[in-house]
């Protein structure tokens, strides 16, 4: 039961990691236009928490050396369950921006460290980081999804529809304040370093990026792109949605193909070329839900890799917790360029075009990335044995 209890507490957990930036993509027009908002600023209430969780993840490591791995977790769920309701007091520009300051940092303590909690509770199967994955997926599929019903139903009440999600925070917390009893002897003895010269990690640093990039460029632009084509707010929102659900059930696939067969290069460079189609499809204007399924099916096979790789590629909890402080710190960094870059295209050129074209060249530096980056399968088989 123990286990089970353990696997409940990191879906729980990660499934708080998405709704305080996937909740504001449908909203994006509405509140450019009722709050007075250009591209870029906009861009920020995606960009922001995106950038904090690649700065703040080293931190993530010395928090956990210092308090546990149990304990910071649980701080992490707390700063982004406060920053959540926060979003209820008012619906200003400055609070949105502070919030999504606030949940980005919570969100990069989280982030790896549940990675270094299934390599500490489950180190014979990296596969259950699928449990990880799929979790944040369905996290930002409720949050995109439910975000305007609530809106409508709620006499479009911003301030309400943002700051709702913190109810989940509140269960991962009372799931989460009893696990802190199992913090290690050892804390406060250990010195966890980032493996900044190790380069293997710094491929996955740099495949984490471009990753990052598009997936969190699609999640903010998707509804904007498709209001620009001339689909209505509703349909727009609907392509996120799906956009987002189409990744649960490749989240769970991907990577028990890959604990099973190994392969790895093979499945990363499918998924990028399912993006890569998609993103060609959107270029020629062809009908969007088909596009938008390619570009699914290639970040729900992408997101759960870049979460594995750390796992099956260390030995231990911390060493684990350390590759993923690395890769989600320079990833995230770098991911996070990508809306700001699309809201800077797009208002200076006024199409997305141009944007898309980017695109398309960070798909090809992703697949350059994981070329390099061997198969792997004698790790991931010695990871199950």
């Amino acid at each position: 039961m123990k286990k089970y209890y353990l696997l409940l507490a990191i879906f729980v957990a990660a499934l708080n990691l998405r709704p305080i930036i996937t909740s504001v993509a449908p909203l994006l027009g509405t509140m450019q236009s009722s709050l007075g908002m250009n591209g870029l600023t906009a861009s920020l209430l995606t960009t922001l928490p995106v950038l904090c969780m690649g700065i703040f993840a080293p931190i993530a490591t010395i928090m956990r050396d210092r308090w546990g791995l149990e304990r910071t977790i649980f701080i992490a769920l707390a700063l982004i369950t406060g920053a959540t309701a926060l979003r209820g007091v008012m619906g200003s520009i400055s609070i949105l921006v502070i919030t999504a300051l606030i949940g980005g940092i919570g969100i990069s303590l989280a982030g790896p460290l549940l990675s270094a909690c299934i390599k500490k509770y489950f180190p014979k199967n990296p596969g259950l980081v699928s449990v990880y994955s799929v979790s944040l997926t369905v996290g930002a599929a409720i949050a995109s999804a439910l975000s305007i019903p609530i809106y409508n139903r709620n006499h479009q009440s911003l301030t309400l529809t943002l700051s709702c999600w913190a109810i989940i925070g509140v269960v991962a917390l009372l799931i989460w304040i009893r696990l802190i009893g199992n913090t290690e002897k050892t804390v406060g003895s250990v010195n966890s370093k980032l493996p900044i010269r190790n380069k293997r990690a710094i491929l996955l640093t740099l495949f984490f990026g471009c990753m990052a990039s598009m997936f969190y460029s699609m999640t903010a632009w998707i509804s904007p792109i498709a209001q620009s084509f001339g689909y209505s707010k509703a349909s727009s929102a609907l392509l996120l949605t799906v956009f987002t659900i189409v990744q649960i059930p490749i989240s769970i696939i991907v990577p028990g193909l890959v604990s099973r067969f190994g392969k790895r290069r093979f499945f990363l460079v499918i998924c990028s070329l399912f993006e890569f189609v998609g993103v060609v499809m959107l270029l020629l204007h062809l009908p969007m839900m088909p596009a938008i399924i390619c570009l699914g099916i290639g970040a729900g096979g992408l997101f759960p890799l870049a979460l594995m790789l750390p796992i099956v590629e260390t030995k231990t909890a911390q060493e684990a917790g350390a590759w993923s402080a690395m890769s989600q710190c320079g990833g995230y960094i770098i991911g996070a360029m990508g809306p700001l870059l699309i809201g800077v295209i797009y208002d200076n050129s006024g199409s997305f075009t141009p944007a898309l074209i980017v695109m398309l060249v960070i798909i090809v530096l992703m697949i350059g990335v994981q070329l390099l980056i061997s198969n792997g399968a004698a790790v991931v088989k010695h990871a199950n044995s």
